[in-house]
């Protein structure tokens, strides 16, 4: 009887490993299940597999996030220390990751992280934070690193989507967009030392007739010439059918910042172009300080008609918004929107100035007319909605 169950037992082994060998369709499957980084290393295995993880590989197009919040028992940033181990489990190979910390760990001229005895020179850290991340994410990965003084966002995916306004403590959170059919995404970073015509064009924000959304993040916007430079490239921005959304943050980390010279302004920020993309946005103003007025105003976004899957929201506040503007009541705006869009993740921060207007899509897709001077705002929220097809 032994023996009849051990020859069971191998033929069943041997079955499977036919199977697994030689059946693409089971294959297939089984790796759907499983998170890239591992659908990489089953690619190794043999040219059938190899096969399957490409076709697999091709259909995860959806964007995911890593979200973290509390207190790092490490020198490091909470959110650098949850990457490491949340993207062993993501479905998708980022292609670009926006990622935005709140400043916690950053704080004053010469930057240091908290835990350290020694300070450290700003130079230092933006090093040590861009190497992490060059080692954490893919080679070939475009990232973009954005230190606030507040931040906005939703748990992890496979938690509730409900989102969190952060204007104390260590919190942040990283968007991974992996390549899409129909959607193309670009870094962009310019200093008044490489803001051209041509350099416009190359990221994709003049001559681009399928731009739909630019996201636009200013730094050292006290400085004198950083307005007039601002200027610049938001007065053709606003002459176009694009949606405009950010603010004025306190760093930023590009993955190529060899032609700033030390302690210039400038903008980096994302353009999404593609015939899928769709976008919209809504101002809360100065005087919308109850909660009713704001879901007022976040509600005419539901006008916009735009679908809620494959969607990201995204709030730009005055570090004067939050609790301190409605009276002590916590995560007014951010609650609101979960209450509209409670499919839709949201994400942003709380920063120095904002950036966009109301832009509503109308029935020929054509967004409100603005000008330079009306893209630019203090004591305001910029709350939008970007689909990627």
């Amino acid at each position: 009887m032994e023996n009849d169950g051990a020859s069971c037992s191998g033929a069943v082994e041997s079955k499977a490993g036919f199977v697994l060998g030689n059946v693409a369709e089971v294959v297939e499957k089984i790796l759907t299940f499983v998170p890239t980084k591992s659908v990489f290393r089953s690619a190794r295995v043999c040219r059938l597999w190899r096969n399957c993880a490409r076709r697999v590989l091709r259909t995860r197009q959806k964007m995911s996030w890593i979200s973290a919040s509390g207190s790092s028992r490490y020198e490091e940033h909470i959110l650098l220390r949850n990457m490491e181990e949340a993207l062993e489990n993501v479905f998708l190979l980022p292609q670009t990751v926006l990622l935005m910390m709140d400043n916690e760990n950053f704080t004053g001229h010469h930057s240091s992280f908290r835990h350290k005895k020694a300070k450290r020179c700003q130079s230092e850290d933006e090093v040590d934070v861009m190497d992490r991340l060059r080692r954490l994410l893919p080679g070939n990965c475009e990232i973009l690193c954005v230190i606030t003084p507040g931040i906005v966002l939703s748990p992890s995916p496979t938690a509730c989507l409900i989102p969190q306004e952060f204007m104390e403590g260590e919190a942040g959170f990283s968007l991974l967009f992996p390549a899409m059919e129909g959607v193309h995404i670009r870094p962009f970073h310019f200093c008044k030392k490489s803001l051209s015509d041509s350099a416009l064009e190359k990221a994709g924000l003049a001559g681009n007739p399928d731009l739909k959304v630019v996201l636009l993040f200013g730094y050292d916007a006290y400085k004198t010439g950083a307005a007039r430079f601002l200027n610049q490239l938001l007065e053709p921005l606003g002459r176009n059918n694009v949606l405009i959304a950010g603010g004025h943050v306190e760093r930023v980390f590009p993955q190529k910042r060899d032609c700033c010279s030390p302690g210039s302004f400038g903008v980096v920020g994302l353009t999404l172009s593609g015939p899928k993309i769709q976008g919209a946005s809504v101002l809360l103003d100065q005087d919308v300080s109850m909660p009713a007025a704001a879901e007022v105003t976040i509600r005419r976004l539901k006008a916009a008609n735009i679908p809620e899957s494959n969607t990201v929201g995204f709030m730009f506040a005055c570090v004067a918004r939050g609790h301190n503007h409605y009276n002590g009541q916590h995560n007014v705006e951010a609650d609101t929107f979960h209450k509209l869009f409670p499919g839709v993740p949201l994400f942003g921060f709380f920063g120095n100035g904002e950036i966009g207007c109301d832009r509503i899509v109308k029935e020929n897709y054509t967004l409100s007319q603005t000008d330079a001077n009306g893209l630019q705002h203090g004591y305001t929220t910029v709350m939008s909605l970007v689909h990627l097809g």
